[in-house]
């Protein structure tokens, strides 16, 4: 079984209630922001970790770093940092793109996420430097503590012109347009290679869109990067002059049959214990297709090259496996599970994990009945039983 080290991450005993309302776009906040705790590898986990309640969009992922004792939360168009006992040390505000799942890199600790700009056709893997972000509402353009790289791959299969009419259909799933469906990225992770070997690549996965009347899209295609010289590519987010400055190719590209999903890979994860990757998903419309919500990919099989099923003109590509587990579909052929996971899933690397819960509540004493989005992250362990392979675990261990 192959093995990957990755950044053993950590989180929170359960916060205390709200005490107070934050200003500037974000909500209410737990008691006692703004200090650093001590590092704490190889602390008890929790049972429960509280992102807390913003005026944000939804929860998307979340990445644990467990070396400085920090958890991160993104809420669409907010990151939030928090500390052991859940209580916020600091937030990213100004975000007005997509930012969506998340993870530490193994090798320089700053927190990686999906950032897209469908208005602007652009998309980028956004870096945050963790150690900058120690107060409330620093903005995600002035304050330094953000830098992009654009993806160009992304952005050429985001635009393609399918049915060459000479006109990009823009931001709809509802046309042939978009090379394999890509509506952008979401999922991401560190992990090893999907082709080769151990080597640590970050992988960046599809959003995909819905579109039950085309059969080219029925594939979740993940993008391999090396980034390890990628600080020549950084540059500040300015959303109003979108840069474009980024590796000309993925060092792999990579597809997973699954059958169409909404939106494709939500949320994607490395789990070490297993050497597989997880592929949590909304799931799918086609009757074709079991539709499953989470897709395991085999760690074990390196990918291989094959046709890419379902395109207009022949294709090869680089396929991977899932792992033959959980649910079948006899007639797709297609394994897979019913699960949680979409809002994000951060693997242990000893069986266990976090899964994200996502939900909404109203803000205190609000004259206008704001809704707030909540997020907190849940340990489980991994049974591999079906439909859904993780058990919640309560104690710690």
């Amino acid at each position: 079984m192959r093995r990957h080290p990755r950044i053993r991450l950590t989180a929170l005993l359960t916060s205390a209630a709200f005490v107070s309302t934050a200003l500037a776009g974000t909500a209410h906040a737990r008691a006692g922001a703004g200090s650093d705790p001590a590092p704490t590898d190889g602390a008890p986990l929790p049972a429960t970790v509280d992102g807390g309640a913003w005026r944000s969009g939804h929860l998307q992922g979340m990445a644990l770093d467990r070396r400085t004792g920090h958890m991160y939360f993104s809420f669409t168009n907010l990151l939030v940092k928090t500390d052991l006992q859940g209580r916020p040390i600091g937030s990213v505000t100004g975000i007005t793109g997509h930012l969506g799942d998340l993870d530490v890199s193994p090798d320089d600790g700053r927190v990686y996420g999906s950032l897209e700009y469908k208005t602007a056709s652009a998309f980028y893997v956004a870096i945050f430097d963790g150690s900058r972000i120690t107060r409330m509402d620093m903005d995600a353009q002035s304050t330094g503590v953000l830098t992009t790289v654009h993806l160009k791959e992304v952005a050429a299969d985001y635009t393609a012109d399918m049915d060459g009419d000479g006109v990009f259909d823009g931001n709809t799933g509802n046309t042939p347009d978009h090379r394999y469906g890509c509506s952008g990225i979401d999922g991401l992770a560190f992990g090893p290679d999907l082709g080769r070997g151990d080597a640590t690549r970050l992988t960046v996965a599809y959003g995909v869109y819905a579109n039950s009347t085309r059969t080219d899209n029925d594939h979740q295609v993940l993008l391999q990067y090396d980034v390890a010289s990628w600080r020549r590519y950084e540059r500040p987010l300015t959303e109003d002059a979108p840069h474009t400055s980024g590796p000309a190719a993925p060092a792999g590209k990579f597809f997973a049959y699954t059958g169409n999903t909404t939106y494709g890979v939500q949320n994607l994860a490395y789990d070490a214990d297993s050497g597989n990757w997880l592929m949590a998903a909304y799931r799918g419309k086609k009757p074709a297709f079991p539709n499953y919500s989470l897709f395991v990919v085999d760690g074990e099989r390196p990918a291989r090259w094959g046709p890419v099923r379902g395109q207009a003109q022949p294709e090869l590509g680089r396929l991977v496996s899932l792992v033959p587990a959980g649910l079948h579909d006899g007639a797709s052929g297609v394994h897979g599970y019913l699960s949680a996971g979409q809002y994000g899933l951060v693997p242990l690397g000893d069986g266990r994990h976090y899964v994200a819960e996502a939900g909404t509540e109203s803000a205190d004493g609000s004259p206008d009945g704001v809704t707030l989005q909540t997020g907190r992250a849940v340990l489980h362990r991994w049974t591999g039983r079906a439909p859904d392979p993780f058990a919640p675990q309560e104690r710690h261990r």
